[in-house]
């Protein structure tokens, strides 16, 4: 359930914070008030994009934080297995937004947009105001479906779509592996000579690094023995060196250090200093006698890496990518010699896949087929209580000539809303207002099946009023007692249903338009529901007859 929200500094809200309850909480207010930026809050803080518009003050930043608190133990388990840490049954989704960047967290970790709505996902549905359009394309009444029956589809879909993928990868290269004698003789000819390239390099992974250490030294052979000889010199060569300095300072400490004892301490230093200056000259001797400059050396050196780097340039850009691809090509070759037998293995592990995959995808179709019909019964009843007297929602398979990711369906929602009409294809026959009705009514049938405990409504009343009207609000009603409902509504029938009722209004302080948001007490929401059905004259007929709406709505909670 959706506890709170918290908004600040996002198009006309300075900051706002709203506790939500369980049932149903409608949100009402004037054109213009700011309702659409309640829902874009929700919207950003749930991993949605976000628009320049709605940031207020560039140079201060926006924040957007939604408190849920989960009881159910499913949705717990599902959490729980994407490594979100429920602590207490509380989950925060938060985004903040400075500098144009977005940073999204969850319980106070930094997470990525995507991350962030796969983990909404499971808490909460929102109804945009032109999502019933959705039901014009009949892509999304397949997701409709699979929506309904992911519980029986299980593991087939992601089985389906993982054979789908190896049936395509291996149809491809059947259809690529038309050859006749002459081109592979050609092939084999040309990755042989490849091969016998590669071979008679005798590559040795790793060895090109060591070639370079050794190249990089050569190059810089002199200015290394300069600067060797020049510390030699310095330490122990013709002239003024430092061992003979320090053997000076040690003679003379020596001939005094018999009369104060402080100094014998400083004697023995001079002594290891004294030595490692001579093992050190010893060693940087020997290493300037073991470094000559062989130019035969340095010959081989370069003309090896000239090899490498020549494989490099034709193989890849190492000695392991190189062998692997020599090894690549002396399979091909095997391949192209007995090309007849990879031919037959190549069909026969197409065949397989295909198989499999034709299997798998009737199983699926089964069981949509199956699920459909419980599904399209169940949203009959759902019509009936949105006034859809007469309707007759069914489902039509319609199967495809090739394989899909998806499978073989290509199914439609069919609808007759008036006695004696025959079955059509919904688009083609719903208005906007019996589309928003349809998919209220497919909402009200996914929420039962789904674990999801918050749905929010924007303006789900389009194109309604009436005794359709009145019907709509009764299923809200009936919908808040399994779930928590949020609405935005233009309709006083809906609001009257209200559990919890919102006022979202704007005001203009010090040439300042702000929006805000506060909960309406019962005398509050009448006077709301009055200017609703009165509009700018509230007579007290109006006053009196919102009264009697909402005690009427209530007589029905």
């Amino acid at each position: 359930m959706l506890q709170s929200l918290h908004v600040k500094n996002l198009a006309l809200i300075d900051e706002a914070e709203v506790e939500f309850n369980p049932g149903l909480n409608i949100l009402t207010g004037e054109t213009g008030a700011g309702k659409s930026i309640i829902i874009g809050s929700i919207n950003l803080a749930l991993g949605e994009r976000v628009p320049k518009e709605m940031l207020k003050d560039n140079d201060s930043p926006a924040f957007v934080e939604l408190l849920f608190t989960v009881e159910d133990d499913e949705t717990l388990k599902k959490l729980n297995d994407i490594d979100i840490d429920c602590e207490e049954g509380f989950v925060i989704l938060s985004r903040k937004i400075a500098n144009g960047k977005p940073v999204a967290r969850v319980n106070g970790m930094a997470v990525s947009a995507s991350r962030l709505r796969e983990v909404s996902s499971l808490l909460i549905d929102i109804h945009g105001q032109h999502e019933h359009q959705s039901l014009l394309s009949r892509k999304n009444h397949l997701e409709i479906l699979d929506a309904y029956a992911k519980k029986e589809l299980g593991d087939k879909k992601q089985v389906m779509a993982s054979l789908y993928k190896e049936y395509r990868k291996l149809q491809e290269e059947y259809d690529n592996a038309s050859m006749d004698c002459e081109s592979r003789n050609r092939e084999i000819a040309f990755l042989e000579y490849e091969v016998e390239e590669i071979t008679e390099a005798a590559l040795v992974r790793g060895e090109d690094e060591q070639l370079e250490e050794q190249y990089k030294k050569f190059v810089n052979g002199r200015k290394i023995m300069d600067a060797a000889e020049t510390a030699y010199q310095a330490c122990s060569g013709h002239g003024e060196n430092a061992s003979d300095l320090i053997s000076r300072a040690l003679r003379e400490l020596t001939s005094v250090a018999s009369y104060d004892k402080e100094l014998e301490n400083l004697l023995s230093q001079l002594y290891d200093l004294e030595s490692l200056i001579h093992d050190f000259s010893h060693e940087l001797g020997a290493y300037i006698s073991d470094n000559n400059f062989d130019e035969e050396t340095f010959y081989q050196i370069e003309k090896r890496l000239n090899i490498i780097n020549h494989l490099k340039s034709k193989y890849g850009r190492s000695i392991d990518i190189i062998l692997d691809s020599c090894q690549e090509k002396e399979e091909r070759i095997a391949v192209l010699r007995d090309y007849d037998a990879y031919l037959d293995g190549l069909r026969k592990k197409l065949q397989d896949t295909e198989s499999k995959l034709r299997s798998v995808s009737q199983e699926v179709s089964l069981i949509r087929q199956t699920k459909a019909k419980v599904l399209c019964q169940a949203v009959v009843e759902a019509l009936k209580d949105l006034n859809f007297l007469n309707v007759v929602f069914d489902m039509e398979f319609h199967g495809l000539d090739h394989y899909t990711a998806n499978g073989m369906d290509d199914p439609e929602f069919m609808i007759s809303t008036n006695p004696g009409e025959s079955l059509k294809p919904l688009g083609k026959v719903a208005s906007g207002g019996e589309l928003s009705r349809i998919m209220l009514g497919i909402k009200t049938i996914m929420a039962q099946a789904d674990a999801i405990e918050t749905l929010i409504f924007d303006e789900i009343d389009s194109g309604i009023s009436g005794r359709t009207a009145q019907m709509v609000a009764e299923k809200m009603n009936e919908l808040g007692r399994h779930r928590q409902i949020i609405c935005i509504t233009h309709l006083p029938q809906i609001a009257a249903m209200a559990d919890n009722h919102f006022l979202i209004e704007k005001k203009v302080v010090n040439n300042t338009t702000t929006s805000n948001i506060r909960t309406l007490d019962k005398e509050e929401s009448v006077m709301e529901l009055a200017r609703m059905l009165g509009g700018v004259q509230i007579t007290d007929a109006v006053i009196q007859n919102a009264k009697e709406m909402q005690e009427l709505a209530y007589m029905k909670k």
